[in-house]
């Protein structure tokens, strides 16, 4: 029998591949599912159970939380990335990690083929194709989903034909949860107009009032939470149960597809929002000038590049390089104020604070420079200007 390891998510799609690839093709199937923050020990249980009865060989789940955060997350922090400088990539950034891992399980089993539930409509056939093409280039990548054009209904009809005859209602909104955020989608998001109502979002508003929090990064990563420390992994898990509990996080992202067409989904981060945006303060503080700059260009990229399907492309191995160096000195405490909704940054304590230079204070006294000096350095630096205007119309 032919070896094929599919991708398992559990749901209708990678649950009718699971039959078609056994009753059909005649292939000895191994679910694989690679959990990067989103699966309970519940969910698990029950994967495994479905993915058996449904005629699968076996069934692995592969923990990548700790993998998800040291090769994609961290860097996502360093570059303080928010595509369209809103959405901070939660689940193109796993999707990648789980292709990578499930390549490698390929590999490790000998198999002769390897599949995924995806449709032909959006952006994950790429990300997964793109990484098995590359990683192992041997295998035969089977997508009866996408392959044959099937519908919900003639997918039901099948498995009910073989004597699967679950329910498979179509839930109201469709949510992917893992580390860095969830992402919510529902008929509202296949409108230009309409948002998600309150109860679409994984988490419910429980607090009132305010509350002050305080983050620890050490050299660009999150290592303490309220003066507990902590592994970043951990930091992220406590602030993401803390900040969602008063609705942080919130968002609707409108972007581009690789396959070239717009995409709109919801979104809920509270972590994820507050980590980036007290550690974009904190940089402020620790980073020199041309250090922000230049950083904000490459994390553009390495963003863009992760969101395309385009992890294994040498130059994002450049960007991580960049972005490493750049974070010797993003060390400090950031305090946030978190309120129902919405949070603010109130400030940074850090040894590289460059706000404590003994030269000078912005927009009061100095010491390093005289009057003279800086008339003179404004007047150099006005030269150009004094000749475009001088040879102008």
């Amino acid at each position: 029998m032919k070896k094929v390891i599919l991708a398992y998510s559990g749901g209708l799609d990678t649950s009718y591949c699971v039959k078609y690839f056994t009753a059909a093709l005649g292939y000895e199937v191994h679910a694989v599912s690679v959990n990067t923050g989103g699966f309970s020990p519940e969910e698990i249980a029950q994967n495994k159970e479905k993915a058996l009865a449904l005629g699968a060989s076996s069934y692995t789940n592969i923990d990548a939380i700790t993998t998800f955060y040291d090769t994609v997350v961290k860097y996502l922090i360093f570059g303080n990335v928010l595509k369209n400088n809103s959405y901070p990539l939660s689940v193109s950034a796993e999707r990648i990690v789980q292709a990578i891992e499930i390549a490698k399980f390929a590999q490790s089993k000998q198999a002769d083929a390897i599949a995924h539930g995806s449709t032909g409509a959006g952006n994950d056939q790429v990300r997964f194709d793109m990484t098995f093409q590359t990683l192992v280039p041997e295998l035969e990548i089977i997508t009866p989903i996408r392959d044959e054009g099937l519908s919900r209904k003639q997918e039901i009809e099948y498995l009910q034909s073989h004597g699967i005859d679950w329910s498979w209602k179509k839930a109201q909104y469709s949510i992917n949860q893992g580390l860095w955020g969830s992402s919510v989608g529902g008929a509202q998001t296949l409108t230009s107009h309409l948002t998600l109502p309150e109860d679409a979002y994984p988490s419910q508003l429980q607090q009132q009032g305010t509350e002050t929090v305080t983050i620890g990064f050490t050299k660009g990563e999150p290592t303490s939470l309220n003066g507990t420390e902590g592994i970043p992994v951990q930091v992220i898990e406590q602030l993401q149960a803390l900040a969602s509990t008063y609705a942080i996080g919130r968002g609707m992202h409108v972007g581009d597809t690789i396959i070239g067409i717009k995409g709109r989904v919801g979104f809920e981060a509270a972590a994820p929002l507050v980590i980036l945006e007290a550690h974009r303060t904190l940089e402020k503080h620790t980073l020199s000038k041309w250090q922000l700059q230049h950083k904000e260009n490459i994390a553009l990229w390495y963003g863009t590049h992760l969101h395309e399907g385009l992890y294994l492309e040498p130059v994002m191995r450049d960007f991580e390089a960049f972005l490493e160096s750049s974070q010797q000195q993003a060390t400090g405490i950031v305090e946030v104020k978190l309120h129902p909704y919405r949070f603010e940054v109130v400030g940074i304590t850090s040894d590289y604070d460059l706000m404590q230079s003994k030269v000078a204070s912005y927009g009061e006294e100095n010491q390093g420079w005289t009057a003279a000096e800086a008339k003179g350095f404004i007047k150099i630096l006005s030269n150009q200007g004094k000749i475009i205007q001088a040879v102008g119309d």
